[in-house]
């Protein structure tokens, strides 16, 4: 038993490790290089570790960068793509929108992971997520019903598992 809390420990030491000087680089690209400001930078990057670890304990999910690099660079191709498509749509007349709502079965168990896979898919533009019912399956609002709405999402969930190690 005490074994696995220091494995915990251990776990939760090199989370915060790793954590806390993303937070403070974060706080020093937001605030500037002022010396006077890093004690509120250390402190305010000490309180998102502690934040994080409490909300997104160590183990429930390993990032994958190449993964998330794959994820991050296909995000920045749709959202370039689906936006150029949106306003084109919008500004001609001769291109139909056929608005309504795709239903797509999340393979991410509920949690923090299907949150924040609901949340990066509103992103994109053109779909918006509006709801999951009981049996896990997402309701997606998009702005043309023909287009592969579904299989999309089903891309973009399998390079959000990838990158956050829920294969």
């Amino acid at each position: 038993m005490s074994a696995l809390r220091a494995e915990a420990g251990v776990r939760r030491a090199g989370a915060a490790t790793a954590r806390g000087p993303i937070f403070f680089a974060f706080w020093l690209m937001i605030s500037g290089r002022d010396l006077a400001n890093l004690p509120v930078g250390a402190a305010a990057a000490a309180a998102a570790t502690w934040t994080s670890l409490r909300l997104l304990p160590p183990g429930e999910s390993r990032l994958r960068p190449l993964a998330l690099a794959a994820l991050i660079l296909r995000f920045a191709r749709q959202s370039v793509v689906s936006g150029v498509e949106v306003a084109w749509r919008a500004l001609d007349p001769r291109l139909p929108l056929r608005p309504g709502f795709v239903a797509y079965p999340l393979r991410l168990p509920p949690g923090g992971a299907r949150s924040a896979f609901c949340a990066f898919s509103s992103l994109l533009p053109g779909t918006l997520p509006t709801g999951i019912d009981d049996a896990g399956v997402l309701l997606v609002h998009c702005l043309d019903v023909e287009q592969p709405v579904a299989a999309n999402l089903a891309a973009e969930e399998s390079l959000f598992m990838r990158a956050l190690g829920h294969e």
